[in-house]
């Protein structure tokens, strides 16, 4: 899934909804994300934000948020779930 730095939103169709991809960097003011129709996908589609500080007051109550790092040779991924701890059990069961 490429980064849609210059599209600033791709969506894609998934069996139980859709996925938005979302690359804020060039935004410079959060009504810009209403005018893209994020806010509206926040509450029907799985999305996934690339600079989410550029959401200000636009951010979703309870976020999911993945933090990727270079770790030696490859890359580390920590996951914090805020407000969601249903959601942070369950995969943690579910996790090898």
């Amino acid at each position: 899934m490429p980064s849609p730095t210059f599209t600033l939103v791709q969506t894609y169709d998934a069996p139980d909804g859709n996925v938005w991809h979302a690359d804020l960097y060039r935004l410079s003011h959060p009504d810009e994300i209403v005018e893209l129709g994020l806010e509206e996908a926040f509450s029907t589609a799985i999305c996934l934000i690339e600079w989410p500080d550029r959401l200000g007051r636009l951010t979703p109550e309870h976020p999911v948020r993945i933090t990727l790092s270079y770790a030696g040779d490859g890359r580390e991924a920590s996951v914090s779930f805020q407000g969601r701890q249903a959601l942070a059990t369950a995969l943690r069961d579910f996790a090898p």
